[in-house]
């Protein structure tokens, strides 16, 4: 059975876009994505703009527009932000069994890894974020916690048949150990749960003409403040210190961040592991991620991985960072 994507050719995006509108001049551009499609299509007499399709069936209409609401509040709210563009008072569209939505482009550059002077900007502009999520919550995006992220995902992976037999003992003992020392963690850290990005890694952090923007809200969901802050840190433990100060004095500026949430990190980095390999068997179906990650289900992959779990399973037990 084929996959729905497939059948998304560039003929079909040209299509859907003309469909509420405006006139393309036929150049289309894949842009790198897998969870959904995204595409630049040129646009007579106008700036090309970017076509995202939404993979069928995993977020609910609901849920898509909830992420474009916060978004286009972000934006009222001057926190600068790619935000969908309203056309005839929508931001989402059908064609042809496709949700799609319009963005214009914006380029840029990602951050520079440990650039303090960045990451005391991303920490201004993450404060303005969670300023405003901060004041109401969602009501149809999902929430990240340990069950979805640690358990569903370990389930996804034994229940598939993706971990080579020889080493599925060895797997299953490590992951079902870590996510017991990541529920412990989680119930003795007090921390609150706020709208995030979700998948804040610094390339959803563009920078153009010295000004940062936030792109990609697709995994907004509610969590604690410090999932939107770990990923900015890298290195050895005294460059992430040195880092996190940096990154705090900015986002202080706007938002207040409780210290405590700091013990979550490394909680928040197992789960992200888990959950990593656990989108790539649910999305084996479609033929671009085979083409794309033809490792995932060999042996090395999964003998890193139990490698990759024992190690975070250490870092659990090392003290969390801490401002000074």
């Amino acid at each position: 059975m084929s996959h729905p994507f497939e059948t998304l050719t560039p003929d079909l995006v040209l299509d859907a876009v003309e469909s509420i509108g405006f006139l393309s001049d036929a150049r289309v551009l894949a842009l790198n994505s897998y969870e959904n499609r995204v595409y630049q299509v040129g646009i007579e007499g106008a700036e090309p703009l970017i076509a995202k399709f939404y993979r069928p069936d995993r977020w609910s209409d609901a849920a898509i527009l909830e992420e474009h609401s916060f978004t286009a509040e972000l934006a009222e709210c001057e926190v600068p932000v790619v935000a969908p563009l309203v056309h005839n008072g929508e931001t989402l569209f059908e064609h042809s069994g496709f949700r799609f939505t319009l963005f214009p482009r914006r380029g840029g550059r990602a951050p520079e890894p440990g650039n303090l002077d960045q990451l005391y900007r991303l920490g201004q502009l993450l404060g303005r974020l969670h300023g405003v999520g901060a004041t109401r919550p969602f009501e149809h995006r999902e929430a990240l916690a340990v069950d979805n992220f640690g358990h569903a995902s370990l389930n996804t992976l034994l229940e598939g048949n993706f971990i080579p037999k020889s080493l599925l003992p060895a797997f299953e003992s490590v992951a079902r150990d870590l996510l017991k020392r990541v529920e412990a963690i989680y119930a003795s850290t007090p921390h609150q749960v706020i709208r995030l990005h979700g998948d804040c890694h610094p390339g959803n952090m563009m920078c153009r003409d010295e000004v940062f923007h936030i792109v990609d809200l697709d995994d907004c969901r509610t969590g604690p403040a410090v999932q939107d802050l770990w990923m900015m840190l890298a290195g050895e433990r005294h460059e992430r210190l040195g880092q996190l100060a940096e990154l705090m004095d900015g986002y202080n500026e706007f938002h207040d961040f409780d210290p405590r949430e700091l013990a979550l990190i490394e909680p928040l980095r197992a789960l992200r592991l888990l959950h990593y390999s656990a989108w790539l068997a649910r999305r084996w179906d479609d033929p671009a991620f085979p083409r794309s990650f033809p490792w995932f289900g060999q042996e090395r992959y999964w003998g890193d991985q139990i490698l990759a779990l024992r190690e975070q399973m250490a870092a659990l037990d090392e003290e969390p960072l801490k401002l000074f």
